[in-house]
């Protein structure tokens, strides 16, 4: 299983439809960088958040998730309350091809002023926007920029297409859209 590069990833996205859209190239003039990069594709924020709240005072139970516990928001910059949480998504909706895996990290750019962002793997055969966790370390409070990049997804290409996929076994967050809140299979 070997990293992909920036021509593997331009003719999956192109040709397949592994990320649309697709921007060819890295935009880094006034924006936290999205784009093609060398070996991955620097995913970007949409406009749609989930601010995590206590005004509410429940628990937070990931088998049985209370949606009181966030309030939507909309608009080019979410403010995220020091020491808090939100949860956000790409504008880029992916395909992953059968005998791909692609692992998301946090961009640099984010990570040094306390923002820590953390994707799950994006298993082979998943499709859909993905759903971005995005914790504010700080006692401040801090800025999300919409519309700009928030993590680097990179891309491994297996010798083989695996036995059981993404797909096959009906993951719970296949073809999810928007935001997707956690949920536990009944």
């Amino acid at each position: 299983m070997g990293l992909k590069q920036d021509s593997w990833i331009r003719e999956k996205a192109l040709k397949e439809g592994m990320i649309e859209p697709f921007v060819e190239g890295l935009a880094t003039q006034g924006v936290v960088s999205y784009g093609l990069s060398s070996y991955g594709y620097d995913i970007r924020v949409s406009n749609e958040f989930k601010i995590f709240t206590n005004i509410n005072a429940t628990v937070v139970d990931p088998k049985h998730f209370d949606s009181a516990n966030v309030v939507d928001f909309v608009g080019d910059v979410c403010i995220v309350p020091p020491n808090s949480f939100a949860l956000a998504r790409t504008i880029e909706y992916f395909k992953i091809p059968r005998n791909v895996l692609a692992i998301c990290l946090g961009k640099s750019t984010y990570a040094r002023c306390g923002i820590i962002v953390n994707v799950t793997p994006f298993e082979p055969e998943f499709e859909g926007h993905i759903t971005i966790e995005i914790s504010n370390t700080t006692p401040l409070p801090a800025k999300i920029y919409a519309n700009e990049g928030i993590a680097q997804v990179l891309f491994f290409e297996g010798d083989e297409e695996c036995e059981v996929s993404y797909k096959d076994r009906s993951g719970k967050y296949h073809g999810q859209t928007g935001i997707t809140l956690p949920k536990v299979v009944k």
